[in-house]
């Protein structure tokens, strides 16, 4: 019996290990009649009915997106601000607001992208969102590189995430919170923000940040107020959102993804990210390399206007010559075109695309293809 009874122990948490975490608003996604999918190992809406109107929704009104399979960090320490410098590309002790975020990577020695993050300057502690992809990976590197320093790497796993995005996003949002005294603070917050930029108020994380191109913020608060928060949104008119359109968005927007369009094989210098490196007199991880790096491909924005879809993976050429390959593609909603980014060596006015053993024309251009939901891309020089 006892075998037996290990045996049943062994396979229950197999089948934990095999489901999929949850975010504390899974109930109301599938209520909502969404199609879940695994992303990272979580069960994440990938689209609520229609991809493609979602899209439009937050290009032209307000979506939420729930995010909260993200991973929230906190450094608590004295030394908090050396460990991000020898952690970080970019160098959070230029930024003098408070509260001001900052985009930057993590790299191992030889410059490669272990894990886009965004940083708040909120003192001590400091605030850190990553991947939920590379977690596990991202927490070890990170309590690697704190041993030394007086800063202590802390999850917070309790936390839940909303995004809120699009042009009457804000309003949306201020009209939701602002129901009692303590909201009205939430909304004086908000209302003080600058873009890119976040504080925190009675529990919550509110920033001026998003990842599609459009106004909005992003929140951070308890999981226990997720609910209330996401259905009083629903109530005010905001639709919710997919990773399906998520992805377009932020493809339209020119912000890459992790796994995709960068990694660890890659540095910032080739992956449209140079500006989110500062090496004037700094000693980060993979700074000696990329001093070092001479030559390097770039990624860089296609356009096609013919029928077909832009797809990872599909060879680009130049004049003839295959010169790279897409890292990110698909339709453009907004554009009603076929864009991508791509990974290339050189580029020319004549560039193409292999499609199914055919040749594809397409234009070169300087992402980001779409911001507050008009084109704002331009062709690359030659």
């Amino acid at each position: 019996m006892s075998h037996l009874a290990n045996f049943s122990k062994l396979l229950f948490w197999i089948f934990v290990l095999l489901m999929g975490k949850k975010t504390p608003l899974f109930e109301q996604h599938e209520a909502l009649g969404a199609k879940m999918v695994d992303f990272g190992g979580w069960d994440m809406p990938i689209h609520y009915g229609s991809q493609i109107e979602e899209h439009h929704a937050v290009r032209q009104g307000a979506g939420v997106f729930d995010v909260s399979h993200m991973t929230v960090v906190e450094l608590h320490g004295a030394d908090s601000l050396p460990y991000l410098g020898k952690l970080l590309a970019n160098d959070i002790g230029r930024v003098k607001n408070v509260g001001q975020a900052m985009y930057s990577a993590m790299l191992n020695e030889a410059g490669g992208v272990l894990d886009d993050l965004i940083v708040y300057a909120t003192g001590d502690p400091y605030l850190l969102v990553v991947n939920c992809a590379t977690r596990i990976k991202d927490l070890a590197w990170m309590r690697r590189i704190a041993e030394g320093y007086q800063c202590e790497v802390v999850e917070r796993p309790e936390l839940a995430i909303l995004a809120i995005q699009g042009p009457s996003a804000i309003e949306k949002v201020k009209s939701v919170v602002g129901k009692d005294v303590v909201g009205k603070d939430k909304v004086a917050l908000i209302e003080d923000l600058n873009v890119f930029q976040g504080g925190w108020c009675d529990g919550w994380f509110i920033a001026r940040t998003g990842y599609t191109g459009e106004k909005g913020v992003e929140i951070i608060l308890p999981e226990d107020e997720a609910v209330a928060f996401w259905e009083g949104l629903l109530g005010a008119g905001v639709r919710p959102i997919g990773l399906g359109a998520r992805d377009t968005l932020r493809l339209e927007a020119g912000m890459n993804l992790y796994g995709n369009d960068m990694d660890e094989t890659v540095t910032p210098l080739e992956s449209n990210m140079a500006n989110t490196v500062y090496l004037e007199g700094r000693d980060f991880l993979g700074a000696d390399a990329l001093r070092q790096q001479k030559r390097h491909g770039e990624l860089v924005g296609l356009v096609m206007a013919g029928k077909g879809i832009l797809r990872a993976h599909y060879p680009v050429f130049s004049d003839g010559k295959r010169v790279g390959e897409i890292t990110s593609g698909a339709f453009s909603p907004t554009l009603a075109k076929s864009i991508a980014l791509a990974r290339v060596s050189t580029r020319s006015s004549n560039m193409t695309v292999e499609i199914r053993g055919k040749m594809q024309a397409v234009e070169c251009v300087n992402p980001p293809f779409v911001r507050n939901g008009k084109q704002v891309y331009t062709p690359k020089k030659t």
